[in-house]
């Protein structure tokens, strides 16, 4: 294929950590490896906490080049836990400013914008008409559906908005990537051409998590030595239902061969910390935030990865990220889950599949993996990592990218 210029615009980028976070660096850094031109358009750093660091603050707009990628970052006014209105206005606030770093931009064949925020849409779409680009439309969530029925946004008048804006920016994309089949599914019930809609999903750099031998520093610091390490790795947050996690722990005191480790931060930290102290737990240790870099080293050092979602409908057709770096350096997932995840588990073998906020369950899925034995657990291991190979790598996935891009029956 020609080598394309183009134009991914998302609200989050390193060095913040998380899902979309990883995919907009790994997806970028693979196209300019197959001689693509692409240019990055963020806000300034402001997740999970809600603070700009001090080298970006009181700044616009400034570019710069992150480990190869051009970046171009601009104003966000930052808000972590406020109420749904100063996060709309923080989503809006991007939205806008945005607008600045598409002018200082290059030329562009394609401008690739995510979603959530849905408002971005707004500007990926303007934004491709002013470069006479084409609009790409990246979901990873179904908003605001998903908002809804998490009972984030309750606001009958603001709903059909947003799902006005929604329908609009579905129908103007040429072509929607989606983060997961049901994602995909969903956009040709309302009226996209299969051939306009392919999958995005969440991979892996099968390089840099591959299997290590466990970190002595870690397993000291946090005292590991003999020990089944259960490890979940990620955002603190409501959608991950980790409260049943350390209810599961609570089921299984008994077991002192068993420890938790909880790694990463979010707005649920507190109330997960308490949590810890009402039930007395001393099998669960929280480590704080995680950089990426260190990310290996503390799944070196685990047995299995818990990847657990709420009950949920919307959570059916969901494939989250922490799934496939476990996989990658050969450790099993407990997935606490239903829908995609859970076939992808089950069909592959590559872990055990529990029921979503049901402790009991989950406790009981537990102590069956702790009793696997070696040969099992690393035919397991090993089925995972070629999965991820297979079909999960960003290699993998953008060439899959490169295909779609390349059927366009309209040119």
């Amino acid at each position: 294929m020609r080598e394309l210029k183009i134009i991914y615009l998302c609200q989050h980028f390193p060095p913040e950590t998380g899902a979309p976070q990883i995919r907009v660096y790994e997806v970028s850094k693979e196209l300019i490896k197959q001689g693509h031109q692409v240019e990055v358009l963020t806000a300034f750093p402001h997740h999970p906490h809600g603070i700009i660091p001090d080298e970006y603050k009181g700044k616009f707009y400034e570019k710069e080049m992150w480990d190869g990628i051009p970046v171009h970052r601009s104003w966000i006014y930052p808000s972590p836990k406020g109420s749904f209105w100063k996060r709309l206005i923080s989503y809006f606030s991007f939205t806008f400013s945005a607008f600045y770093s598409i002018m200082k931009s290059k030329p562009a064949d394609v401008i690739i914008c995510n979603s959530p925020p849905l408002f971005l849409g707004i500007t990926g779409y303007l934004g491709a008409k002013m470069k006479r680009a084409k609009f790409v439309f990246n979901v990873a969530d179904i908003w605001p559906e998903s908002a809804v029925k998490l009972g984030l946004v309750k606001n009958k008048t603001f709903i059909s908005m947003a799902e006005k804006l929604e329908m609009f920016l579905y129908k103007k994309s040429w072509k929607i990537a989606a983060a997961t089949d049901g994602i995909a599914e969903y956009m040709i019930q309302k009226g996209k051409k299969p051939d306009d809609v392919f999958v995005l999903p969440n991979g892996v750099n099968t390089d840099f998590f591959s299997p290590v031998e466990a970190d002595l520093e870690v397993m000291n610091q946090y005292n590991l030595h003999g020990k089944k390490v259960f490890t979940y790795a990620g955002n603190l947050g409501y959608a991950q239902g980790l409260d049943c996690i350390l209810k599961a722990a609570s089921r299984l005191k008994h077991r002192d061969d068993i420890v938790f480790l909880m790694v990463g931060d979010g707005p649920e930290r507190e109330k997960l910390m308490n949590l810890k102290e009402e039930l007395n737990l001393t099998n669960v240790q929280f480590t704080g935030h995680v950089k990426l870099d260190q990310m290996p080293q503390f799944f070196s050092v685990s047995d299995y990865s818990i990847v657990p979602l709420r009950n949920l409908e919307i959570f059916k057709g969901a494939r989250p990220s922490k799934i496939f770096p476990a996989l990658s350096m050969e450790k099993p997932v407990l997935y606490c889950g239903e829908g995609e995840s859970a076939d992808i588990i089950e069909n592959a073998e590559v872990g055990r599949v529990a029921i979503p906020e049901n402790d009991e369950d989950i406790a009981k899925k537990i102590e069956e993996m702790a009793s696997i034995d070696q040969i099992t657990y690393a035919e397991m291991g090993k089925r995972g990592r070629e999965l991820v190979k297979a079909h999960y790598s960003w290699k993998r996935i953008v060439d899959d990218m490169m295909i779609a891009f390349s059927n366009d029956k309209k040119s």
